[in-house]
């Protein structure tokens, strides 16, 4: 297959616009067109031994979870890691790929396999996700009407001089036995504040002025952390056996809530794979799982009788990739062939 196809179906598996708007997703280097992807290289870290790896296997494309570029570059040289990941990707013909939080926000994706370590449960996303492109652009959608075609010229000329303004229509209108024109756009929230300066030059036009906030869907299933609700409670004790059983791990850290012991019942836990603080902040729930958290934010839970369980970050990240490997094969109708890096591992480990 070649590049933009792979690209195309990737981007299919998991919209780009699920992500987080600080992240970046999607594809990240591409070397010159054309490119056949023959082999994909699933990694959730890409290291420069992970990149060796790569290399060692003749891998056409990295999909790694976390983007190895994240903050800009301003050159790309051989002085930094991030750097001469850049250069031996290109020099290797080697494209990658990162889909980071679109992966965590799926129904289909990393904290739905996190919450299967907790047992038999159902779950709901903490922060559903939107429809990104529905009901129309734009956050809000501006309507007036007037009778007065020469001042209307004037003011839609001023409006297309706005930036972020889209859908913007004229139609005729019968207002209380009159023959008006009805106008009316879609905007932004920036957008909006300059629409509705330049029709408040007009007493008559701006009185006549109607505002609407275009509410978009939720998305069913989809969105940030999990809420997850299990079938029968547990005792802490065993949801700990349990999530190192899932995750592959001989420890965990723990911080107990207030007035709990390991005996203590779970019935709701709040989860998050990577760094979950700002994704489990006030939520109610009797867990909270993720990798990593703030020492004020497990503080917080504790003393309001919420325990934590902290796996480390891509503990609750990595395991996903086995699953991820089969569920792309089928996406991609077994067309190439796909591993999962032998070498990419959490850079902690008890001393």
């Amino acid at each position: 297959m070649n590049l933009r196809d792979i690209v195309s179906a990737l981007n299919d598996f998991a919209s780009p616009s699920l992500a987080e708007s600080w992240d970046n997703v999607g594809l990240l280097v591409e070397p010159s067109p054309p490119h056949t992807v023959n082999t994909l290289f699933l990694t959730n870290d890409l290291t420069e031994e992970v990149m060796e790896e790569a290399v060692q296997k003749e891998t056409d494309l990295i999909l790694s979870y976390h983007p190895p570029i994240f903050t800009p570059l301003k050159r790309v040289t051989w002085k930094t890691w991030k750097e001469r990941l850049v250069v031996q990707a290109l020099e290797h013909r080697i494209g990658i790929y990162s889909p980071h939080t679109a992966y965590d926000a799926i129904p289909h994706g990393v904290n739905n396999w996190l919450a299967k370590g907790l047992g038999a449960c159902t779950s709901v996303p903490l922060h559903p996700s939107t429809a990104p492109s529905y009901p129309a652009e734009g956050t809000h959608r501006v309507e007036f009407c007037t009778d007065n075609t020469e001042h209307l010229d004037m003011v839609l000329s001023k409006i297309k001089d706005i930036q972020e303004i889209s859908c913007l229509t004229t139609v005729p209108a019968r207002v209380e036995g009159e023959e008006q024109t009805r106008v009316s756009l879609n905007c932004s929230q920036k957008a909006l504040l300059e629409v509705v300066a330049l029709l408040s030059q007009n007493s008559l036009l701006y009185h006549k002025t109607e505002i609407l906030l275009l509410q978009k869907p939720l998305l069913p299933h989809t969105g940030m952390g999990r809420l997850c609700t299990l079938s029968e409670p547990a005792s802490l004790s065993d949801i700990i056996e349990r999530i190192k059983s899932h995750l592959k791990l001989p420890h965990i850290r723990l911080a107990m809530g207030t007035g709990k012991t390991l005996e203590s019942p779970v019935k709701k836990a709040a989860l998050c794979a990577g760094s979950g603080s700002s994704v489990l902040k006030g939520m109610e729930a009797d867990l909270y799982l993720t990798g990593e958290m703030s020492h004020h934010d497990i503080l917080d839970a504790v003393a309001n009788g919420i325990s934590v369980i902290l796996c480390e970050h891509s503990n609750t990240e990595r395991g996903f990739l086995s699953e991820l490997r089969d569920m792309l094969a089928i996406h991609l109708q077994n067309k190439i062939n796909i591993i999962v890096s032998e070498k990419d591992r959490d850079p902690l480990q008890v001393a």
